[in-house]
C-alpha cells in the first residue's frame, strides 16, 4: 500500500462543530488523510485502556514487590493516593487528546503546542515507555503461566524457560493483533467483564473460603522493609512504583482514536473512566488479597516465584489457587494485546511522519485488515529485547516496569504543560475541564515531576550490577539516540500543517521553538 499522505480541507469552527464531529474531516483538519479502519465504538475504546491498565495484571504481578517495599500499609494507601494523582492526570490529558483526537496522541500535541523539539522527544518517551509495557505486561504473564504448571505439575520456572514462554505470548499477541481492530476491539470488550468478573470471583473465594484472614490493623497499618534501605519514607516512596505502574497505559485510548467513532469526545471519555473504574476495582483487589496472607514470609519465598499464587495456595489449596491463576493469566494476556495495539499504533503514527530509522516500512498499512502490520512486529520484537536482561538479573523486571513508568509518565504531562502554557492559544475540544483545566493540570504536573524523579532512584540497596535500577540507563539511552537522530531526520521529520487561516498560523509560527 503506498505510504500514507495528507491532503487539505476546510476548516470547520471547532467551537461550534456538530456532535458527534465528523472525525474523518476531523482527521484531515489536523493533516492527515485517513488510512486505518475506524470500526470501534466508545465502550471498545474505554474498554483498551482499562484492558490496558489491567489490575490484574499490574496488582498480581507486582505484588511481591510491594510486600518488600514498605507491605500492607504502602500498598494500599498508596494505591488510593497515587490513584487520585494519576485521576488528574488523565483529566488533563484527555482534555488535550478531545482537541488532537489522532494515532500520534502524545507527541503530536506536543509538536502543534509546544513545536517540532518537543514532539520529537515526547514521541521518543511515549514510544520507550509502550515498548516497556508490553515487556513488563508480557513478563509477568510469563512468570504467572510458570506459577501455574509449578502448580500443576511441578515445573520449574528458571529465567530461561520464563523467557521461552515470554516470546511465545508475544507471537500470540503479534498474530492476534495482525487480524485487524474490529477483533482487538471484540476482545478488549471481553477483557473488561473478564477483569471485573476476574476481580470478583478472586474476592469472593479468598473472603468466604480461608479460615483465617490478617487482622484490619495489619493490613492498613503494616510497614514492611526488606529493600536494604533505613530511610522508611524512602522506601514507602519507591513502593508506589506498584501502583504507579499499574495505573499507566491509558493513552491507549488517545492511540486508537484514528480507529474510534466519535474520538474526540469517546478517547477522552475512555481514558478518565478506565482510570477510576481501575482504581475502584484495584482497591478491593488488593484489599482482599492482603486480608487473605496466611504466611508472609513463605508468599515472599514462595517455590512457584509469584507471592500472590502462594497466597492463593495457602488461602484456597491447588485446586482454587491454579483455577484462579487461570482467571489471572487470561486477563494479562488480554492486557498485553491490547498494549501491542496501542504500541503499534504509535510506531505507525511516529513513522507517518518520518521520525523513526526505517519509517517507510514501518508505517505501512495492510490492504486486506487495514492493520500497521509491520508497526506491530517491530513493537513485539523490540520488548523482547527489553526484556533480555531477566535471564541473568533477578531485578530486571522491576527494572523493565520502572522503564514504563519513566519512560510514558513524562510523556503524558508534557502535552499537558504545553497546554497550560499555551494558555488561550489552546483550542479546546468538545470534551474540556472548563475552569478546572488548570488547577488539575497543575497538579498533574506537579506529580509526574515527583514520580519520574522518584523512579530513576536505586530500588535496593546496597547497589550494585544485579540490584541496579536499570531505568535511569534505559532513559538516558533513549534521549542519546533521540538527540542523535534528530540531527539525521530533522528535516524529514514533520507533522502536517494545521489547516486554518494565513494569520493564525503565523500566530502558531511565533510559538515554535
Amino acid at each position: 500500500m503506498p505510504s500514507p499522505r495528507w491532503s487539505r480541507s476546510s476548516r470547520k469552527d471547532q467551537h461550534h462543530a456538530p456532535h458527534p464531529v465528523d472525525e474523518e474531516a476531523k482527521l484531515r483538519e489536523l493533516g492527515y488523510q485517513p488510512v486505518l479502519a475506524r470500526r470501534m465504538g466508545s465502550f471498545g475504546n474505554f474498554a483498551i485502556s482499562f484492558s490496558v491498565i489491567s489490575i490484574l495484571s499490574g496488582c498480581m504481578t507486582l505484588y511481591g514487590f510491594g510486600m518488600n517495599t514498605g507491605g500492607p500499609s504502602v500498598m494500599l494507601w498508596g494505591w488510593l493516593g497515587v490513584g487520585l494523582f494519576v485521576l488528574c492526570v488523565g483529566l488533563a490529558l484527555a482534555e488535550v487528546t478531545s482537541a488532537y483526537p489522532t494515532s500520534g496522541a502524545l507527541y503530536y500535541m506536543a509538536d502543534r503546542l509546544g513545536g517540532r523539539k518537543w514532539g520529537w522527544y515526547t514521541g521518543w518517551l511515549n514510544l520507550l515507555g509502550l515498548l516497556g509495557a508490553i515487556a513488563g505486561i508480557d513478563y509477568g504473564a510469563a512468570l504467572f503461566i510458570g506459577a501455574f504448571l509449578n502448580l500443576q505439575w511441578g515445573f520449574d520456572p528458571t529465567p530461561g524457560s520464563t523467557f521461552l514462554i515470554f516470546l511465545a505470548i508475544l507471537l500470540l499477541h503479534a498474530t492476534l493483533n495482525l487480524f485487524g481492530v474490529k477483533l482487538v476491539s471484540l476482545l478488549n470488550s471481553v477483557s473488561v467483564w473478564w477483569h471485573l468478573g476476574g476481580v470478583g470471583l478472586i474476592v469472593g473465594a479468598i473472603a468466604f473460603v480461608p479460615d483465617n484472614h490478617q487482622s484490619p490493623e495489619f493490613v492498613f497499618t503494616e510497614f514492611v522493609n526488606n529493600t536494604g534501605w533505613e530511610n522508611p519514607f524512602y522506601v514507602a516512596a519507591i513502593g508506589l512504583l506498584l501502583a504507579q505502574y499499574t495505573f499507566s497505559g491509558y493513552d491507549a485510548s488517545a492511540h486508537l482514536s484514528e480507529e474510534t467513532s466519535n474520538a474526540s469526545v469517546s478517547a477522552a471519555r475512555g481514558i478518565v473512566r478506565a482510570i477510576w473504574v481501575s482504581w475502584i476495582a484495584g482497591f478491593v483487589l488488593l484489599t482482599a488479597l492482603t486480608f487473605a496472607i496466611q504466611d508472609y514470609d513463605g508468599a515472599l519465598n514462595s517455590e512457584t516465584g509469584v507471592p500472590p499464587a502462594q497466597i492463593l495456595l495457602d488461602a484456597l489449596g491447588s485446586g482454587g489457587a491454579a483455577a484462579l491463576l487461570l482467571v489471572v493469566i487470561v486477563a494479562q494476556l488480554f492486557c498485553g494485546n491490547a498494549e501491542v495495539a496501542a504500541a503499534s499504533r504509535m510506531v505507525f503514527a511516529f513513522s507517518r511522519d518520518n521520525a523513526l530509522p526505517g519509517s517507510r516500512l514501518w508505517r505501512k498499512v495492510s490492504r486486506r485488515t487495514l492493520t500497521p502490520v509491520p508497526a506491530v512486529w517491530l513493537s513485539v520484537g523490540f520488548a523482547g529485547v527489553l526484556a533480555l536482561p531477566s535471564l541473568w538479573s533477578t531485578t530486571a523486571y522491576g527494572a523493565v516496569t520502572a522503564i514504563n513508568v519513566i519512560g510514558i509518565t513524562p510523556a503524558y504531562i508534557i502535552p499537558v504543560y504545553l497546554k497550560l502554557r499555551a494558555g488561550d492559544r489552546f483550542q479546546p475540544g468538545p470534551w474540556t475541564l472548563g475552569r478546572w483545566s488548570k488547577p488539575i493540570g497543575w497538579t498533574a504536573v506537579a506529580w509526574v515531576v515527583c514520580v519520574t524523579v522518584l523512579f530513576l532512584l536505586p530500588q535496593s540497596s546496597p547497589v550494585n550490577v544485579n540490584t541496579m535500577n536499570y531505568a535511569s540507563v534505559a532513559l538516558a539511552a533513549v534521549l542519546i539516540l533521540a538527540t542523535v537522530w534528530w540531527f539525521v531526520a530533522r528535516r524529514s521529520y514533520s507533522t502536517p500543517p494545521p489547516y486554518g487561516s494565513a494569520r493564525e498560523q503565523a500566530e502558531i509560527a511565533e510559538h515554535i521553538v
